[in-house]
This record gives C-alpha cells, sequence and structure tokens, in this order.
C-alpha cells in the first residue's frame, strides 16, 4: 500500500513557528514519525511540502497518475482559502485524511472553516504530532476496507 503525505505552506517553519499551537517538532521529526509508523503499518510513504499553492496542485495531480491508495494533507492556511486545492483534491477517488496540529476550532474564526471538509473522508486536529499518526492510521485503515470491497 503507497500514501503520500501532502504538507502545506509554512509547515515547513514547524519547531519555530508559534510553538503553542504547534509545539517544538520539525517538519523532519513529523516526517520521521511518520516513517517509523508506515515501517509498522508495513506501508510504502512519501511525503511532500510547498509552500506554492500552484506546486500542490501539480503534486495532487500526479496523485491522480500515479499508484497511491490514500492521501493525508495538511494543506495549512490553504486549509480555508484554496479553492484550488479543494478543486485537485476532488479529482482524486482515494481516500484522503485532513490533518492539523493545532485544534483549528479553538482558533481564529476564520480558521473553522475547511474548504476541503467535503472531498476529504474526516478530519483530525488539535494533537500535536499524533494528529499525523492517527491520520495515517485512519488512511491506512479506510484504503484497507476499500482494497476488500
Amino acid at each position: 500500500m503507497k500514501i503520500v503525505v501532502l504538507h502545506g505552506v509554512n509547515l515547513n517553519m514547524f519547531g519555530v513557528r508559534n510553538p503553542k499551537h504547534y509545539g517544538q517538532a520539525t517538519l523532519n521529526d513529523i516526517d520521521c514519525a511518520l516513517a517509523n509508523l508506515a515501517q509498522e503499518l508495513n506501508v510504502q510513504l512519501e511525503t511532500f511540502q510547498t509552500n506554492h499553492e500552484g506546486a500542490m496542485v501539480e503534486r495532487i495531480h500526479q496523485i491522480y497518475n500515479e499508484n497511491v491508495d490514500a492521501v493525508v494533507i495538511n494543506a495549512g492556511a490553504w486549509t480555508h482559502t484554496s479553492l484550488a486545492i479543494n478543486d485537485a483534491l476532488e479529482i482524486l477517488t482515494i481516500p484522503i485524511v485532513e490533518v492539523h496540529m493545532s485544534n483549528i476550532h479553538n482558533r481564529e474564526n476564520i480558521r473553522h472553516k475547511s474548504l476541503l471538509a467535503h472531498v476529504v473522508c474526516g478530519s483530525i486536529a488539535g494533537f500535536g504530532v499524533d494528529s499525523y499518526l492517527l491520520g495515517l492510521r485512519a488512511a491506512y485503515a479506510i484504503a484497507a476496507r476499500q482494497k476488500l470491497l
């Protein structure tokens, strides 16, 4: 099974950016934790981070043509602003799980609404690095069930 984790805008600054909301973990720490869990689950994992919306859209388009079983995405601020990423994700026919390190429902009002909500299977927010790990487990479980059908 292959799962792609997409990290959006500013997430390369984890560990530096607002530790109150995001903790001390760096993006590399998150990717290492994901890689360890992927090994445990026997999942081929790929991670991708960009600060360029067009690059994220193009990576999502590539996923459509690859043998990917599920996607985990933390689109960062694009979650609340990007119809382009929403439209690209809508093309995919595989499970998509949205994750956030911080509790987006306990922050500024603009962060309470996800433009991705109607194209994802579910959303996990507020558990720091564990949000990613829970998201990977959820994506794996949903994709595994779909393979059995």
